[in-house]
C-alpha cells in the first residue's frame, strides 16, 4: 500500500505541493481587498462629513485589521515561492508599499486606545514590520526579488520611519489626553457659568450657543484630530505619499521602459492569483494614500501664515508634553526589587542611560518630523499662494455680485466668538484661528440634520396632555389606594408605566386598529428619546432592571401585540366591556406574579424591588395600573372603550411631557459626562437631539414644575408632587344611585380637584 505524500519507491512525492497556492493568493487578495474596503469607508465618511483629517472610524489597528495585515503582505514574506515574471516582482513591491500605507492611514487611530493596548498595537506592528524587512533582505540574497532593488530598500526605509513615527505618537498620547481632558472640564465650567441669559432668549437658542461652545471644545480636543494635526502625523503623510509615488514610479518604468529591466520566464505557483493581488493592492495603495496625504496637505495649509519668518522660528521646539511621559518615567524609581546595593546602582544608570536616549530619540524624531513640515511648506508654499489668490479674487467677485443683486448691503452677523473655545497644546496657538473658522458651524449643520426628522407623531399626541395643570396625568396612573402584590412596591422609570397603559389600550375592545396601531408608531417614535434621557439620568444603574424589563413587554406589544403570554389583540376581540378587559388583565399579572411566588424566588424578591426579575416588575405595574383604572371606572358611569382609549392617551401624553422637560439639563449634561475619546460623539449626538427635539422642548419650555433638577428626572417625585397638591385624586368613590348619577352628567371633573 502506498502512503499518501509518497511514492511508489516510498520517496516523498512533492509534486502537488504548489497547487493550492492560487487559492492561497485569493486568500491575500480577500485580506487585502477588506483592507481596502476599510480605507474606502473611512476616506468617504471623511468627505461625506468634511472632516478632511480623516479620523480611522472603519479601518483602525486592533486584533482583527493586524490579522488581515499580517495575511495582506504575505508575498513580501514568502521566502521561497519563485516570482519571475514582471506582475511577480511588482506583487512584491506593492505588498510591502501597502505596510507603509496601512501604517500612515491608521496612525491616528492609536489615540482612541488605552495605554496597555497602545503598547500591544506597537509590538504587533513592530513584529510585522521586522519580519517583512528580515524576510525582504534574505529574498535579496536568495534572487526571489532580482529587480526593483532601489525601490524596495526605499520602501523598508520608510517603513522603519514610519514606525518611529508611530512609536514617537504613541508616547505622547497619554499626556496629551490629560492636558486636554483638564482642559476641556475647565472651559465646561466656565462655559455653564457665563451661559447665555439674555432676557427674552429662549431655552433652544440658549442650548444652541451652549453647544456651539461644548462642540468646538468636544472636536478641537478630540484624540484623533489631536493626533492628526500632530507634526509626526503629518510627517507619517509625507512618508506615506512617498512610498506610494514609489510604487508608482516602479510600475510606470517597467511598463513604458521595458528595456531598462530584464525579467526571467517561466510562471509563479501563485499563477493568475498574483495579478489579482497586485492589482488590489495596488488600488488599496491608492485609496489609503488619501487620508495622509490630505493629513499632511492640510497640515502644511495651517502652517503656511503671513508671517513665515516668525512661524520658522517656533517651528524647531520641541514642547514638553513629547517627552513628558520619559521624564516621569525617568523620575520614577525602579520597579525590580534588587538587594545588592552595586547592581541596584549599575540597574538604575543603565536605565537613566536608556532613558536620556530615548528622550534624545523622541526630540529627534519630533525635530525631524518638523524639518518635514519645513521642507514641505518651501515647495508646496507657493502652489497654496496662488491657489488663495484664486480663492480671494472669486469671492471678491461672488461679494460684488450678490450685493448687485440685493441691491442693499449685508448687515453684519453677531457671531458668537468661539476662539476661547478652542482648545489647543502647547505650540499650536497659530492654529486657533483656522480651526475656529473650519469648524464653527458643524453644530447649525447637525441641528439642521436633526431638524429634518422632526418626531411629527410624538408632537401630535404632547398636545392631548394637560400642559395647563401640570401634567395630571403622571399622578393619576398610579394610586395608593390599590393594594400591593408585595409588602414593597418597586420604582418605577419612566417608560414601563408608558409601555403598560400601551398594553392595555390595544386590548381595549370595540377599537378602530388604525387608533392603536397609530398609537404604538407614536410610541416607537416616543421611547428613543425616553430611553436617551433615562440614559443619562440613570448613571449608577439604579433602575437598568425596570427598564429592561419595559423594553421586554414593548418589544412583544409592537411586533406581536402581546403582554407577556397575553395576547392583547385577541382580547380586544371578545365581546367584553372595558371593565372586564381590565380585571382578565389584572387577573393575568397576579397569577404571574404568584407563578414565581411558587417557585420560590419570592425570598429573594423582597431584598431589592429594582432588582426583581423582568415577569415581576411587568406584572406589578400591569396589576397596579390596571386596577387603578378600575377604581376611576367604577366611580364614572357610562365609561366607554373609546373613552377609556382617549384617558389613556392623555396619561401617556402627560408622562412623556413630563418625562421631555428633562431634555434641555440631559443635553447638556451628555457634553460633560463623557470621556475625553468619546466627547465628540457624545456633543454631536446631543446637537443632533437638540434639532430633532426643537419644537418639543419649545412648547414644554414654560411649564417645569417646582421641583429640583434630580427630582425632575425621577417619575416617582413626580406622583409625590402630584398627590400632595391634589389629595383628593383617586378616593374610590361608592356606587351612585341612577339620580346621583344623572345630576353629576355635568361635569365630570369632580374627581380631580386641584
Amino acid at each position: 500500500m502506498v502512503k499518501i505524500g509518497c511514492d511508489i519507491d516510498g520517496n516523498l512525492d512533492d509534486s502537488k505541493f504548489s497547487e493550492p497556492i492560487p487559492w492561497v493568493g485569493i486568500y491575500v487578495a480577500a485580506a487585502s481587498m477588506a483592507c481596502l474596503l476599510g480605507m474606502v469607508t473611512d476616506a468617504i465618511n471623511g468627505i461625506r462629513h468634511r472632516r478632511f483629517w480623516f479620523p480611522c472610524k472603519f479601518f483602525s489597528l486592533n486584533a482583527t485589521t493586524l490579522t488581515l495585515i499580517a495575511v495582506s503582505v504575505k508575498l513580501s514574506v514568502d521566502l521561497n515561492t519563485p516570482m519571475p515574471r514582471r506582475q511577480d516582482q511588482l506583487a512584491k513591491l506593492s505588498s510591502s508599499v501597502l505596510m507603509c500605507t496601512i501604517i500612515g492611514n491608521s496612525l491616528p487611530s492609536l489615540a482612541t486606545m488605552e495605554n496597555k493596548e497602545i503598547l500591544m498595537t506597537l509590538m504587533a506592528v513592530g513584529i510585522i514590520v521586522l519580519t517583512v524587512i528580515v524576510n525582504i533582505c534574505i529574498q535579496f540574497g536568495t534572487g526571489v526579488i532580482y529587480v526593483f532593488w532601489i525601490e524596495h530598500v526605499s520602501v523598508m526605509f520608510l517603513m522603519l520611519v514610519l514606525l518611529a513615527l508611530m512609536s514617537s505618537s504613541a508616547l505622547t498620547i497619554p499626556m496629551t489626553k490629560k492636558i486636554l481632558q483638564l482642559l476641556y472640564n475647565k472651559e465646561y465650567k466656565l462655559a455653564l457659568k457665563e451661559g447665555s441669559y439674555e432676557i427674552g432668549e429662549t431655552v433652544v437658542n440658549k442650548l444652541r450657543e451652549d453647544l456651539m461652545k461644548y462642540w468646538m471644545m468636544a472636536h478641537t480636543s478630540s484624540p484623533q484630530f489631536v493626533m492628526g494635526r500632530s507634526a509626526t502625523c503629518t510627517a507619517s503623510g509625507a512618508f506615506c505619499l512617498l512610498s506610494a509615488m514609489i510604487l508608482a514610479e516602479a510600475i510606470l518604468r517597467s511598463y513604458f521602459m521595458p528595456w531598462t529591466f530584464k525579467f526571467c520566464s517561466g510562471e509563479s505557483d501563485y499563477k493568475w492569483a498574483n495579478i489579482l493581488i497586485f492589482v488590489v493592492q495596488t488600488i488599496a495603495v491608492g485609496v489609503g494614500t488619501i487620508a495622509p496625504a490630505f493629513r499632511w496637505f492640510i497640515a502644511i495649509n495651517f502652517r503656511c501664515p503671513k508671517n513665515q519668518k516668525e512661524s520658522c522660528k517656533k517651528l524647531f521646539k520641541v514642547e514638553v508634553y513629547w517627552i513628558k511621559t520619559l521624564l516621569r518615567m525617568k523620575e520614577c524609581p525602579l520597579s525590580i526589587q534588587i538587594r545588592d546595593k552595586r547592581y541596584r546602582k549599575l540597574a538604575h544608570g543603565a536605565e537613566v542611560f536608556c532613558l536620556n536616549f530615548c528622550i534624545q530619540m523622541q526630540k529627534g524624531i519630533v525635530l525631524m518630523s518638523k524639518a518635514v513640515t519645513l521642507i514641505s511648506i518651501f515647495f508646496v508654499s507657493r502652489i497654496l499662494r496662488c491657489c488663495n489668490y484664486c480663492k480671494e479674487v472669486m469671492s471678491k467677485f461672488n461679494n460684488n455680485v450678490s450685493s448687485i443683486n440685493s441691491g442693499e448691503e449685508s448687515q453684519p452677523s453677531s457671531k458668537l466668538d468661539l476662539r476661547r473655545f478652542v482648545l489647543h497644546l502647547e505650540g499650536e496657538d497659530d492654529l486657533v484661528e483656522l480651526m475656529m473658522k473650519k469648524n464653527c458651524d458643524a453644530t447649525n449643520h447637525w441641528i439642521q440634520v436633526g431638524e429634518k426628522q422632526q418626531p411629527k407623531r410624538l408632537l401630535m399626541l404632547l398636545e392631548k396632555s394637560t400642559i395647563s395643570q401640570g401634567f395630571k396625568g403622571v399622578g393619576e396612573f398610579d394610586s395608593d389606594q390599590v393594594p400591593p402584590l408585595d409588602a414593597e412596591k418597586p420604582p418605577n422609570c419612566w417608560a414601563l408605566p408608558v409601555v403598560t397603559m400601551a398594553s392595555i389600550a390595544v386590548a381595549l375592545p370595540n377599537i378602530n386598529s388604525c387608533l392603536t396601531e397609530e398609537l404604538i408608531c407614536t410610541l416607537n417614535e416616543a421611547l428613543p428619546y425616553v430611553k436617551f434621557i433615562e440614559n443619562d439620568l440613570d448613571r449608577e444603574g439604579n433602575l437598568i432592571n425596570i427598564r429592561m424589563a419595559a423594553d421586554v413587554v414593548w418589544l412583544g406589544v409592537d411586533l406581536y401585540r402581546k403582554w407577556l403570554d397575553v395576547d392583547l389583540h385577541q382580547l380586544s376581540l371578545q365581546e367584553k366591556n372595558p371593565k372586564e378587559t381590565l380585571q382578565t388583565l389584572a387577573d393575568a399579572a397576579k397569577r404571574t406574579y404568584q407563578e414565581f411566588k411558587l417557585k420560590h424566588i419570592y425570598v429573594c424578591l423582597k431584598e431589592i424591588p429594582s432588582k426583581w426579575p423582568a415577569k415581576v416588575l411587568l406584572a406589578n405595574s400591569m396589576y397596579r395600573i390596571s386596577q387603578n383604572i378600575l377604581l376611576n371606572y367604577e366611580c364614572r358611569h357610562g365609561h366607554t372603550s373609546e373613552r377609556l382609549f382617549e384617558e389613556l392617551r392623555i396619561m401617556i401624553s402627560d408622562i412623556l411631557s413630563a418625562c421631555l422637560t428633562n431634555l434641555p439639563r440631559v443635553i447638556s449634561m451628555k457634553c460633560l459626562n463623557s470621556a475625553i475619546e468619546d466627547s465628540e460623539d457624545s456633543v454631536r449626538h446631543a446637537v443632533y437631539i437638540l434639532g430633532k427635539s426643537k419644537k418639543i422642548i419649545k412648547m414644554l419650555e414654560k411649564r417645569s414644575p417646582n421641583l429640583g433638577p434630580n427630582q425632575m428626572g425621577n417619575i416617582d417625585e413626580w406622583c409625590s408632587m402630584h398627590k400632595q397638591k391634589s389629595p383628593l385624586y383617586f378616593i374610590p368613590c361608592s356606587p351612585k344611585s341612577e339620580t346621583e348619577a344623572a345630576a353629576s352628567k355635568s361635569s365630570d371633573l369632580y374627581l380631580t380637584i386641584e
